[in-house]
């Protein structure tokens, strides 16, 4: 969580780490506290290459110190989400690497979903087409996803003769479709349909293509008109809280919710009800 640095604190410039923000190997918008960020290679799916991964880990790192981005929204040009790792660009060098190198790869391709669930932004991931390998586990990095009825979410490691366990997916996908189903994904492969991800709590809704973008977006706005000192600190809790015994947990959170109650917001929220107005949240 971060406590909003505002523009006439002598510290902004330090906490203000995107200003002027140019991407090179994706997409990026900045407008009212929401970043967009879309992967736009449409001609081969989006796929990632060893620039692009270095580049989003580095952004997402780079959010912890970027107070005035309340949330992010993350999404595929040109019908598609993301195809995964580029075949031409990431695959065939990786045949020719030695151990050490690989594992620098593999490493670093986890590090930015440790980037993203570390980030205290809400990620909402905007999901059309194909969803694949790499990009299937950005989108279930994300805090929230939307899709389309067309959207296909594949995480196909054993497809190229790996093994399911990549950046995390045997940690993160049966706490959120359940261990037998992310079982049979992950050792078939197969395309889980959008049907199917809602059904089991993959996607939180399906939207028609044209609409997607713009509902992601509305989602993300109202997030970032809320409590995001408050929003950080969910996000903080639900990642920490699966290494925690339910005592540890509650403990955790009677902490977390005392220094919620110090924040100015809660204030606001609750002035705001005495006085039957909605409360405005900063953030601070």
């Amino acid at each position: 969580m971060k406590h909003y640095i505002g523009p006439s604190n002598p510290m902004h410039a330090q906490f203000n780490a995107l200003a002027g923000y140019q991407a090179r190997h994706f997409a990026y918008a900045f407008d009212a506290g929401v970043a967009t960020l879309s992967l736009n290679r449409p001609e081969r799916k989006n796929p990632l290459t060893f620039d692009s991964y270095a580049e989003l880990r580095n952004l997402f790192r780079a959010l912890n110190s970027a107070t005035d981005v309340k949330v992010i929204v993350l999404t595929g040009a040109g019908g598609n989400f993301c195809s995964g790792g580029d075949v031409h660009e990431i695959i065939g060098p990786l045949t020719k690497m030695a151990m050490p190198e690989l594992l620098e790869f593999t490493r670093m391709t986890g590090d930015l979903v440790k980037a993203m669930r570390l980030c205290p932004q809400p990620i909402v991931a905007a999901i059309d087409g194909i969803c694949a390998g790499a990009g299937a586990m950005m989108a279930l990095a994300a805090d929230m996803r939307l899709g389309t009825a067309q959207a296909k979410t594949a995480f196909l490691f054993t497809r190229v003769g790996l093994a399911g366990a990549d950046m995390g997916a045997c940690a993160l996908l049966p706490r959120l479709i359940g261990q037998g189903r992310a079982s049979e994904l992950l050792f078939t492969g197969r395309a889980m349909t959008a049907t199917e991800g809602l059904q089991w709590g993959f996607f939180n809704a399906l939207h028609e293509p044209a609409e997607l973008l713009v509902k992601a977006q509305a989602l993300a706005a109202e997030l970032a008109a809320g409590p995001t000192f408050a929003h950080g600190m969910t996000k903080t809790m639900l990642h920490q809280e699966w290494a925690m015994t339910l005592d540890q947990a509650i403990e955790a959170e009677a902490q977390a919710q005392a220094i919620c109650m110090q924040t100015k917001d809660f204030t606001r929220a609750y002035e705001a009800f005495a006085s039957k107005q909605k409360p405005v949240f900063q953030g601070d």
